[in-house]
């Protein structure tokens, strides 16, 4: 679950929005066109830097990581494991305890994550409201702040950063109730690449030949 909620962007819990939430149109409209703009593409591979901050607690630590997408399917690349979501089981190869956890999306599919949630998760539990404009590595950035509805929620606010001339989300910052601030930052997005079904397929005997536990 760490790794999914660490992929290029934040698993979101899925919320119903309430009678009397209010949202910005403007910020509305970037969410919308980024989200229009990302899943547009056939393919999208990058790389991404991963920075988890609580000055309150004294803890740090700085990943990268690679994000490879097509359709719902993806690869990610993070704490040294390996997520793989070939459109129906999500395997999770753990190299540190030559281990595989594989499990099936239709067992909690609110709890599955695929890319089209990750586009859309902004409709659905959040108020949001336009943030900063920043220059980021030479970009204007435009910044829009969600705020969960759910009072109860581990998460104070998401920043999402939009890259002004293209519409593609730069970069995504969780703040916790408990000041923990986590950012996800993209780097050499690639899109439309041609990229075959077989590098989202698990290769189970590899893994076993290896003497890796497999746990459904």
């Amino acid at each position: 679950m760490k790794l999914i909620r660490a992929s290029i962007f934040i698993v979101i819990a899925f919320l119903s929005i309430g009678l009397g939430a209010q949202n910005d149109p403007e910020a509305g409209k970037w969410l919308d066109q980024a989200s229009t703009t990302m899943s547009g593409y056939k393919t999208i591979s990058m790389d991404f830097d991963y920075v988890l901050d609580n000055q309150a607690e004294d803890v740090s630590q700085e990943l990268t990581g690679s994000l490879m997408l097509k359709g719902e399917k993806y690869v990610v690349n993070l704490f040294g494991s390996t997520q793989i979501f070939d459109g129906s089981k999500t395997y999770t190869i753990i190299p540190e305890n030559e281990e595989v956890n594989i499990s099936d999306a239709d067992v909690d599919p609110e709890n599955t994550f695929t890319p089209s949630k990750f586009y859309t998760f902004y409709k659905s539990g959040y108020t949001y409201a336009m943030d900063e404009l920043k220059n980021e590595d030479g970009k204007k950035i435009q910044f829009v702040r969600l705020t969960p509805i759910d009072s109860d929620s581990e998460v104070a606010s998401i920043l999402v950063g939009i890259e002004v001339s293209t519409k593609h989300i730069y970069q995504v910052i969780e703040i916790g109730n408990n000041e923990t601030r986590t950012t996800l930052t993209s780097r050499n997005m690639r899109t439309d690449e041609n990229i075959g079904d077989g590098a989202f397929t698990f290769d189970e005997k590899k893994y076993t030949d290896m003497n890796y536990l497999i746990n459904r």
